[in-house]
């Protein structure tokens, strides 16, 4: 079957666009053949309308969310949207046809309400052509503060109408439990649950030639330990838990022999790692500092070593985000929300512990599969400056979990075995295969 997934963006390392390439990747091994629809030029289908920071649709999402001002009322608003739908839809139309596609598979374009036009043009096209869809949602727009109150009428009936449509054509598909009640509940639609997956058949990470210096690069002793947040730095994420669970953990009786013989002494710390990328949140950036300093834990900004894939930039070496795993001791997932959890699941292929905090979609989609965690409980409430807290005694119990998995070889073993025994059989891309196969199925 000719299969295109539709985004408004590709090859990229948001969410989105990650599992879209596991679920070409897994179409392809089954014998289809798969292209991108995206506003990005190296889609095979390019659409410049569909990027996600086009200027015209940069200025819809801000008339119909933020202020009606580059337009002189609502129905000129509305003009302009519909307009942009008819362009939209004709060269979808035209592009579909020409590349033969049979069975069509938009990401997030029937749930975000970030292009308007797009979802309006996508709808008619699938209309038009009685063709073949899976609404893939990975996030929708009642989630987000940012739709959560439009301008005018006209967008209140889109986001009703198109996001996402009722068509016969579409079967819906979303990540998880919570969205699927969600979707029953204001639109009437049933959909599949699809998690996020993950290839559990790729290859360890493992300590290797290109990454043997990365402790010494970063300056941490081969006997430091090291609690890695491999997370982006958003508010989200809540990494000031996984701080102060860290001030705590150093202030634990760490002394000896570690878990895989190395000895940890005076001489030694515990690190705080964090490679991911800032995404100019200055403001998020400077409290974690400081509150690392408060707390008296030695943390590391990593971003600029870390990318995707090794490489090297500007004469300077790069290493994976993989690369940070193989070092890592520990590690720390405190959101207080995720679509799914994809640090997670690297968490478990890369065979380290992890200390987290039960965000809701741990709690509806992962718990019931009784993983081998340090947890941190579920409840959490706001500091005077907005940042997140949790009660004092909540770290007693993971830290318990933690002192274990650091000190106790074969406690650790038995559990990071397990944990990906685990992942590979509910959260890999053979349990994908299953569920699209039963999805093309129903189709």
């Amino acid at each position: 079957m000719k299969i295109a997934l539709a985004h408004f963006r590709t090859g990229q390392t948001d969410g989105v666009s990650l599992e879209m390439d596991k679920w070409r990747h897994v179409l392809e091994e089954n014998g289809h053949e798969v292209v991108y629809i995206s506003g990005t030029p190296e889609a095979e289908i390019y659409l410049e309308e569909l990027f996600y920071k086009n200027e015209k649709n940069l200025k819809f999402v801000d008339n119909a969310y933020r202020k009606l001002e580059d337009y002189q009322n609502e129905k000129e608003l509305e003009a302009a949207v519909k307009k942009e739908a008819a362009l939209i839809a004709e060269k979808l139309e035209s592009k579909i046809k020409e590349a033969g596609i049979e069975l069509l598979i938009p990401n997030n374009i029937f749930s975000l309400g970030w292009n308007l036009p797009a979802a309006v043009a996508f709808k008619k096209v699938i209309e038009r052509l009685s063709l073949k869809t899976i609404a893939h949602h990975h996030d929708f727009y009642w989630e987000r503060e940012l739709y959560s109150n439009p301008v005018c009428s006209f967008v209140d009936e889109l986001l009703e109408e198109y996001f996402p449509p009722r068509l016969e054509e579409i079967e819906h598909v979303v990540i998880n439990k919570i969205a699927q009640r969600e979707l029953k509940k204001r639109k009437g639609l049933n959909s599949t649950v699809v998690p996020n997956v993950f290839d559990f058949k790729q290859p360890l990470w493992q300590e290797d030639q290109y990454n043997q210096d990365l402790r010494k690069k970063l300056g941490i002793k081969e006997d430091d330990l090291v609690v890695l947040h491999a997370t982006r730095i958003a508010e989200r994420k809540a990494i000031e838990l996984a701080i102060e669970f860290t001030a705590k953990l150093q202030n634990e009786n760490l002394a000896g022999s570690l878990y895989d013989g190395r000895n940890f002494d005076e001489e030694n710390r515990v690190v705080f790692l964090l490679p991911g990328l800032t995404e100019d949140n200055d403001s998020y950036v400077e409290f974690l500092d400081q509150h690392a300093k408060k707390n008296q834990v030695k943390l590391i900004w990593a971003a600029d070593l870390f990318a995707h894939q090794r490489q090297e930039q500007d004469g300077e070496k790069i290493y994976s985000l993989w690369d940070s795993y193989v070092i890592s001791d520990l590690i720390t997932y405190t959101s207080i929300k995720e679509g799914w959890g994809n640090q997670l699941l690297e968490a478990l292929f890369a065979k380290k512990p992890v200390v987290v905090l039960e965000y809701p979609v741990f709690q509806s989609d992962i718990k019931e599969h009784n993983l081998e965690l340090a947890s941190l409980g579920g409840k959490y409430s706001r500091r005077k400056d907005g940042y997140i807290k949790i009660e004092a005694e909540k770290y007693e119990p993971a830290l318990k979990e933690a002192l274990k998995y650091l000190k106790d070889g074969d406690y650790r073993k038995k559990a990071v075995e397990k944990n990906f025994e685990t992942a590979a059989e509910n959260f890999s891309y053979q349990r994908l295969e299953e569920l699209l196969k039963g999805l093309l199925k129903q189709l």
